[in-house]
């Protein structure tokens, strides 16, 4: 049950059918399964917006979920919009310009601070701000 409350899951009740679970909610079921697992510091991690409908304080707590697996070598690949997430990625890739059929190309990527300064990336404008708090 720790790995579930490590996520930020601790207000998931036990019995709780999975069809009442969000997208997010049930990535973050997957991931406390696998760090429950014994870490062999060679996996691939692929989140997809993990922290969608999360209140800051458990967003605070998957980021060290997250920080932890890479800090044991694992790699982990988030796909995410929340700009207090990517401020604190290793390195960032920017894809647009736009969404669906206007985007998919890379218009920028780095480390969260190097995207700020680009001036291609409207991503990068936003995460400016960010860091500057």
């Amino acid at each position: 049950l720790q790995t579930l409350l490590d996520v930020g899951l601790g207000y998931i009740t036990l019995g709780q059918s999975a069809t009442t679970l969000s997208g997010g909610e049930a990535q973050r079921v997957k991931l406390s399964l696998e760090l429950s697992k014994r870490d062999t510091g060679r996996t691939l991690y692929i989140l997809d917006e993990p922290t969608t409908g999360l209140h800051f304080h458990d967003i605070a707590l998957l980021l060290k979920v997250i920080h932890k697996l890479r800090d044991q070598g694992n790699t982990v690949v988030v796909i995410e919009h929340n700009l207090d997430v990517i401020k604190t990625a290793d390195w960032v890739i920017d894809l647009g310009p736009e969404g669906g059929d206007g985007g998919g190309r890379i218009i920028a990527e780095g480390c969260p601070r190097d995207l700020a300064k680009n001036k291609h990336s409207v991503t990068g404008s936003y995460l400016q701000q960010v860091l500057n708090r």
